[in-house]
């Protein structure tokens, strides 16, 4: 059975293209059971990306705007709930302390089956957004790829520590811009520490890290997290799910089968997907749990002919 546990629009993302709806129609065209519509969630007025700024946006207008998206996000779950399972969620961006009690407040607004815990910036810059943001938190840094990468998977520790996101998004991402996308991790120690130390933490609590097929897509050779970064996680226990982290209805399972091959080159079996009205032990998100499903079955869907 195919799965998605992270997706935008362009209806409700800047940098986004389609309605959900569209989005979700595409999904049941394609096969999908389970979908998890997951729109960024607002953020504060001196974050705001470029493409907002000129389109006038402010955090009160995000805030409108994710509000919309919840209750359009609750729409299209029950119309379209005999056809795909709609899980209704959110992609969270920690970007200083502060982040920590916005997304705590959005939690207690809205009744979410999951949230995406990600960063996307490191000393407050966008770290994927270009290679001119890229470089200015690189030199923040102190001016080596090295002393970034350790200072985005100490921001992602926080992170982790703060929130014990569900699902854990595009682990890896900050090799996005960086002067080689498919560089070797473990060639720092100190980098390669600080990730071993946050996967740990994310098996320890029973996170998912999702496989996400948007890095392939952006020309990079492997998904998010990278193949070495897959074994040391799979080695402490840990689970995987996938995400196409689309922002459109061309994206939908984008690189999929090529996602395949690469969870069965890294030696994983089983993948997690999770579902509603199944009781768990999560009192944060009482309307889902986990359940696993093996490569071969998966395989087998009408998706992958």
């Amino acid at each position: 059975m195919p799965f998605s546990h992270h997706s935008h629009s362009g209806e409700f993302c800047s940098h986004g293209k389609d309605t959900v709806e569209e989005i979700v129609q595409t999904a049941i065209g394609k096969k999908f059971q389970v979908y998890a519509l997951t729109e960024h969630m607002p953020r504060e007025e001196q974050d705001l990306y470029p493409e907002e700024i000129k389109s006038a946006h402010t955090a009160a207008t995000l805030s409108k705007q994710f509000h919309d998206y919840y209750y359009e996000a609750l729409r299209l779950q029950k119309a379209y709930a005999p056809e795909i399972k709609l899980l209704i969620g959110m992609e969270i961006d920690w970007i200083r302390p502060s982040s920590g009690q916005i997304i705590e407040n959005l939690l207690s607004k809205y009744h979410f089956d999951l949230f995406v815990g990600s960063v996307h910036h490191v000393h407050t810059i966008p770290i994927d957004y270009d290679r001119k943001f890229y470089l200015e938190a690189r030199e923040r840094a102190g001016g080596t790829d090295g002393r970034l990468f350790e200072d985005y998977f100490d921001l992602q520790w926080e992170m982790l520590k703060a929130l014990k996101p569900p699902v854990v998004g595009h682990f890896d991402l900050i090799r996005l811009m960086s002067d080689d996308k498919d560089v070797r991790l473990s060639q720092w120690d100190g980098v390669w520490q600080r990730i071993l130390r946050n996967l740990e933490f994310i098996a320890e609590y029973g996170g998912v890290v999702e496989l996400n097929s948007a890095a392939l897509r952006k020309g990079m050779k492997e998904p998010y997290p990278a193949a070495e970064i897959c074994k040391e996680f799979l080695a402490m226990g840990g689970n995987f799910t996938l995400s196409d982290d689309s922002h459109g209805k061309d994206q939908v399972g984008t690189n999929y089968g090529k996602l395949l091959d690469f969870v069965k080159a890294s030696g994983l079996s089983t993948l997690t997907y999770f579902e509603k009205n199944v009781a768990t032990k999560d009192d944060r998100f009482p309307g889902v749990s986990s359940k696993s499903v093996t490569i071969l079955n998966i395989k087998e869907h009408p998706f992958y002919f």
